[in-house]
């Protein structure tokens, strides 16, 4: 597997194109590791055979990325985490048994990519069991998506009224919190954000 984005082969970003490209890249003579960082740590919705805490350099963890279908609306967007580049990221591998791989793969992107707005990576995880390769789910600053920098006004504005199918930003930004702290990773944003910069893990 290359260490490489997986873009997709045709212009306007095809999901099931992306889809077979990652599939291809993986090439099914292993198993998966899918690294997560957000929603994916509390709510994988998938079965996997071993979990590992897991930190990536070169990509972090930030609360920019316009949600107009899980966490908003097209006349509502809200906000979902993403991977930009820059910085480094704590969070959890997952490895997939190999024969499980196509099922994971197809329900993963039916969540994560709707609209196909996240570009897949093959990441380089450190673990306390040596180094791996994952799957995550990054995102362009150039992306339309991209929010760029957005002010605690904004994020208050968008955590009182932003709702969609899975629910509102505002939880799913403090449920991803509680899920970090569980696992005794401190995101500082993320405290900020949520206005809980005094916070402290044990």
């Amino acid at each position: 597997m290359s260490q490489t984005s997986l873009p997709p082969t045709a212009s306007h970003r095809n999901a099931q194109a992306m889809l077979a490209e990652t599939l291809a890249a993986w090439g099914g003579r292993e198993d998966l590791w899918i690294f997560g960082y957000a929603s994916l740590i509390w709510r994988p919705d998938f079965e996997f055979d071993e979990r590992r805490p897991a930190r990536v350099q070169g990509w972090h963890r930030a609360l920019r990325m316009w949600s107009r279908i899980n966490r908003g609306t097209p006349e509502c967007p809200g906000l979902v985490f993403a991977l930009l580049s820059g910085g480094s990221c704590h969070g959890v591998a997952f490895r997939i048994r190999r024969q499980r791989v196509r099922g994971v793969l197809e329900a993963l992107w039916e969540r994560e990519m709707p609209t196909a707005v996240y570009d897949p990576r093959w990441l380089r995880c450190t673990t306390p069991s040596g180094q791996l390769t994952a799957l995550a789910f990054t995102l362009s600053r150039r992306s339309p998506s991209y929010t760029g920098e957005l002010s605690q006004h904004q994020y208050l504005q968008i955590f009182a009224r932003a709702i969609g199918r899975y629910g509102s930003t505002h939880e799913y930004a403090h449920q991803t919190y509680a899920s970090l702290r569980a696992h005794g990773i401190r995101d500082r944003q993320l405290e900020l954000i949520l206005g809980l910069k005094q916070a402290r893990l044990p």
